[in-house]
Order: structure tokens, then C-alpha cells, then sequence
């Protein structure tokens, strides 16, 4: 009996029998009803349907599961991409102010910025603003030595303190003033600061060279003792190098209880013998000698930012003392300054004597800091990379370290370009007869960066343009001895000579650099931008920071009052306080 043959049907597309290459199953036999054949012919039409819905279904999901699959691997992709080596090939939208496009403004306005004949701002009403303290507290009793040291420790010096006030002009200026309270606090003997010597900079110039040393010393006696050297037999010791002196290094922005509870002990733990007769022999002489060496001397370098803001109200009056009447500027300096000032009131006559005085960070050494970009092109950061590596050895190519011009100048940290500035004072209301002075070290090209400024402003002089090159000569390559710059210490001072107000103005860089980013902005609306800019500055300026929240964060040498009143207003002190102001007084007079 022969075995019979089943056969599978041949799968269908759309419907129809595809031939195959096989031969033909026989024919089947004959039937002679319609209705199971339809029946059958049913069965094999649902068959195969399903059959190839189901492989359909396969397909689908076998080829979804390699996409899922593959999903994260695109999404770390698309992440390398935006953010990785290949970011720069992905275009992005840059943020609105992230670009320097303030020269195209410029030229783009300068025709409505030349033609502007609306009325000029009056130089002697720029500030309006006043403001008084409310509820002041009573100015505390300056003689009160005790206070500088805990109440069990002897009114005898426990030591020397020596400090290096590394920096620039304003880290310098308040490593000396806060190295003035430490002393005070732990009733230590102040050696005159050294000032670093920074491979920025270049200026080895010593305290004495920039402040009146003399002054400096006599003005502080009663408060802290200040000597300017250490005794020959403690050099000696030392092997007359500074540097063999065992470094402390203390924590930044340090609270005055961790200089009572870590340094003090450590200035006193070898006792201190103090009270040596004036020697007559020499077994007198060798016994002082002992004395002298059995003081402790501690040496903090660097000390820029080592004493909190929010300190006790003695610590904080010696801080107000040292920069406000105890520093003053050398000899030389000041009469250089007094005859600039002088020469500068001359030359704005057309307005009253009255000027206005600009402090331009553009210096080279700024910019390569503040890792900012404008248009110099490639040339530019190249020649920004140089600087950075020269002054700072590697510090900007740290892992991790990245650098967004971008980014910077929408967080407002770019210097402004003179030309900026020029444009953002016409806008305020300055028009081209108001006489400036640039306070400033050496411009970044600065016959290409000035040329702007000059055409809005042509009353526009500096140091060099004022004083002769005679004059100039004993501060070449001296850039400290020209106090160029002092931003903070300026407006903090002038807030201290005009009741808290700091008649400053200071720009909304945030603001700034989106509108000129705008090509489309007209001079009439970038006017009325800097006209508000200008009243929010004159209502900043009367901020005292109301001694309750910024005060324990904010520095006291921008914001002085109310703390630093008292040397103006107290009438109980022990000491004649002289007028010798950080800023000469005429000079704070003919400035707006």
C-alpha cells in the first residue's frame, strides 16, 4: 500500500499561486458539491493570511527590538556631539550677548550718535539719590586696646606677625588692612607687608615705594605696633632670608575664631619674654639677644583673602582705620597725582572743573584672565593662550577647566572695550564736550581700541597725555606706583567720603552686551536702555547694604558704611584723626 504524499500550500502574496519549480501535486478528484470546496478554499485563504500577518508581525518586532536597542546608543552619540570634540561640527544657536558684535553697532549708529543734538546731562546733577542710615548705632569707644586680644591674654606683644600680600593693587590693599586687624587681634607686632612680586605684572615695587611707610607707622601706633624690619638678631637667626621662616598657611576667608583657637596658640606656645632691660654690657647685650629670640614670629603667605568680611565691630573699625586714614600714598605718588588732578580740572573748564573719570579694564593681562574674546580673530586667541600660559603657568589647562568666551561675557565677567563704554555714556546722556579721564594701565592695542572712544569723546586724556615724560620717568615699568587700579577700593571710598553714596557708575554687563549684540536696535531705544541704566546706578550707589543680609558676605572696602562712619563721626577717640583720604579731596570734588 503505497503511503501517501502531503503537500503544504506554497505561500500566497496578494492573493495569487506563485508556481514553484517543483512538479505539480496530481490533480484531485472531482467534486461534485460547491460548498466544501468553498469551505476549503476559505481554510487555505485564512491560513495563509494569518501565516503572513504573523511573519509581518515578526518582522516588526524583531527590527523594533534593534532599534530599541540601538536608542541609546544614538542618545550618547547626539551627547558627544554637543558637548565632546565634535560639538564644533553641530551648529547652535549662540545665547543672545555671547557674541561681540558691538564694533558693527557702532558703526552701524555712529551717523545718529554724531547727529544727536538733544540736551546734554548736567555734570552737577547726575546723582540724585540720598539716602540716611536709620537707627545707627553709637560709634564704640577707640581706645579700647583690650579688645583686640581675649581678655587672658597679656597686653604685652605675643610676637611678630609677618604677611605677603600677593595679588594685584586691590588683593595688596586688603591683605595690609587685614593684616592690621590680625595683628590687633592677636596682639601681635606687624612687620611692614612684602608685596609680591607676580610674573604678570612685573613691578617689584615695596610698600614703601606706593604708601607713605613712615605715616603708615606712626598713624597705627596705640592700635597695632608696626615695625619695619625685623631686629638684626632675628634675621641673623634666619639667615637674613625671609623665606627661612617656618609659613603658616591658613584657610581662606578665615573667621577670627580659627586665628584664636589655630594661630594664637601657635605664636604663643614658646612663651614670650618681653620686658628686657636696656642693654648697658655685653652679658646684657647677650641676655636681650635671648629675649628677643625667644618671641615667636609667624609668617602667613599668601595672605590675600585670609580674614572673613563678617567680623566683631573692633576688628572691622581696624580694617576702616588702616585704609581709610592709616595708608596713604608715598611722596611721589601723591604730588604726581595732585598735579594731574589739578591740570585735569583746567582742561574742564566747559563744564564747571567738573569731569568724568573712567576705570577701563582692558589691560592685556585682564583679558587673558577674564578668558574673554572681541574681534581679533584667531590672532587674538592665540595671542590671549600665550599670556595665560606665561602669567599663570597652566592654571587654564587644569582638567576640567574649559573656556566659554560665550558664556563669560553673558555672565557679565568680559571687561568692557573703550569703545563700549564710549557708547554706553553718550547713550546716558554725556555728550562729546564732557572731558574724561582714562585711569588705566596699558591698553590691549590701544590705538585700535581708543580710536572709537576718541570720536565720541574728544576731551579724552591720561597720565601720559597730562603729565611730561620728565614727570612720567621715576615710574617706568612701575605700574603699582600709579595706582591705576583700585575699582573696589574707589567707589568704597567714595561711598565713605559722601555718606555711603558711591557716585559710581556701574553697568549692567548682563544687560549691556545683549543689546549690543542687537543689530536691529536703534540710538533712540539703545538711549532710553542707558538713560535707566544710569538712575539704577544712582539708586545701587546709595546701597549701604543695610548691615542685615549683604553685609556678612560683601567686602567693607566697596561697601564701608555703616561700619566705617565712625571715623568721620566720632567724637569720643582718642587719636586726632587727619584728612588723608585714599582719593585726594579735590580730585573727589571735580568728579561726578
Amino acid at each position: 500500500m503505497k503511503s501517501k504524499s502531503h503537500h503544504h500550500p506554497t505561500p500566497v502574496s496578494n492573493g495569487n499561486t506563485s508556481e514553484g519549480s517543483s512538479p505539480s501535486p496530481p490533480p484531485s478528484p472531482r467534486r461534485h458539491s460547491a460548498a466544501p470546496h468553498s469551505r476549503r478554499l476559505l481554510r487555505s485563504k485564512t491560513f495563509s493570511q494569518s501565516r503572513r500577518e504573523n511573519s509581518v508581525a515578526g518582522i516588526i518586532i524583531r527590527r523594533g527590538l534593534r532599534y530599541f536597542l540601538l536608542l541609546p546608543l544614538f542618545y550618547i552619540s547626539g551627547l558627544l556631539m554637543c558637548v565632546g570634540p565634535f560639538s564644533g561640527l553641530v551648529w547652535q544657536a549662540p545665547l543672545p550677548g555671547s557674541v561681540y558684535r558691538s564694533h558693527e553697532i557702532f558703526e552701524k549708529l555712529w551717523h545718529e550718535i554724531e547727529s544727536d543734538n538733544s540736551s546734554a546731562i548736567e555734570l552737577s546733577s547726575v546723582w540724585r539719590y540720598s539716602w540716611r542710615l536709620k537707627d545707627q548705632k553709637p560709634c564704640p569707644n577707640t581706645s579700647y586696646r583690650h579688645h583686640f586680644a581675649p581678655k587672658h591674654v597679656s597686653t604685652d606683644p605675643s610676637g611678630y606677625l609677618i604677611v605677603e600680600a600677593n595679588g594685584g593693587l586691590n588683593q595688596q590693599r586688603s591683605s595690609i588692612c587685614n593684616a592690621v586687624a590680625v595683628a590687633g587681634l592677636l596682639n601681635a607686632i606687624l612687620v611692614i607687608p612684602h608685596l609680591d612680586f607676580h610674573s604678570v605684572w612685573m613691578d617689584p615695587s615695596e610698600f614703601g615705594d606706593i604708601y607713605d611707610e613712615d605715616h603708615f607707622i606712626r598713624t597705627l601706633k596705640g592700635f597695632v605696633e608696626v615695625v619695619q624690619e625685623l631686629p638684626e638678631v632675628v634675621m641673623e637667626r634666619y639667615d637674613y632670608n625671609m623665606t627661612n621662616i617656618p609659613n603658616i598657611r591658613i584657610e581662606a576667608w578665615a573667621p577670627v575664631s580659627y586665628y584664636l583657637e589655630e594661630v594664637y596658640p601657635v605664636l604663643r606656645k614658646q612663651g614670650i619674654l618681653l620686658n628686657a632691660s636696656i642693654a648697658t654690657n655685653s652679658e646684657q647685650i647677650e641676655e636681650k639677644k635671648q629675649f628677643v629670640c625667644h618671641r615667636l614670629i609667624i609668617r602667613i603667605a599668601p595672605f590675600a583673602n585670609r580674614l572673613a568680611m563678617n567680623v566683631p565691630p573692633h576688628v572691622q573699625f581696624l580694617r576702616c582705620f588702616a585704609n581709610n586714614v592709616a595708608l596713604r600714598f608715598s611722596f611721589p605718588v601723591s604730588t604726581l597725582a595732585k598735579k594731574l588732578v589739578k591740570r585735569m580740572i583746567e582742561k574742564s573748564s566747559r563744564t564747571g572743573g567738573k569731569y568724568v573719570s573712567v576705570h577701563l579694564r582692558f589691560e592685556e593681562d585682564m583679558l587673558a584672565f577674564s578668558c574673554c574674546l572681541y574681534d581679533g580673530g584667531k590672532a587674538e586667541t592665540i595671542e590671549m593662550d600665550l599670556v595665560r600660559e606665561k602669567g599663570w603657568r597652566g592654571k587654564f589647562r587644569r582638567k576640567g577647566r574649559l573656556i566659554q568666551p560665550g558664556l563669560n561675557r553673558v555672565n557679565g565677567k568680559c571687561p568692557l572695550t573703550p569703545l563700549e563704554v564710549g557708547m554706553m555714556l553718550r547713550g546716558m546722556g554725556f555728550d562729546n564736550n564732557t572731558s574724561i579721564y582714562l585711569a588705566s594701565g596699558k591698553i590691549y592695542q590701544a590705538e585700535r581700541h581708543l580710536d572709537p572712544l576718541r570720536k565720541m569723546f574728544p576731551f579724552l586724556y591720561t597720565k601720559d597725555s597730562l603729565a611730561t615724560s620728565e614727570e612720567l620717568a621715576p615710574f617706568k615699568d612701575y605700574s603699582s606706583r600709579l595706582g591705576g587700579n583700585f575699582p573696589h577700593f574707589l567707589m568704597g571710598h567714595r561711598r565713605y567720603l559722601f555718606g555711603g553714596h558711591a557716585k559710581t557708575i556701574q553697568p549692567d554687563k548682563r544687560k549691556l552686551v545683549i543689546l549690543l549684540q542687537n543689530m536691529d536696535i536703534s540710538w533712540k531705544a539703545f538711549k532710553n536702555q542707558m538713560e535707566s541704566m544710569l538712575i539704577q546706578s544712582d539708586r545701587k550707589g546709595m546701597d549701604v547694604l543695610g548691615a542685615k543680609k549683604s553685609r556678612r558676605k560683601s567686602s567693607i572696602y566697596a561697601y564701608p558704611w555703616p561700619e566705617c562712619r565712625c571715623l568721620l563721626e566720632s567724637q569720643n577717640s582718642t587719636i586726632k584723626l587727619a584728612p588723608t583720604p585714599l582719593m585726594l579731596d579735590e580730585e573727589a570734588e571735580s568728579m561726578i
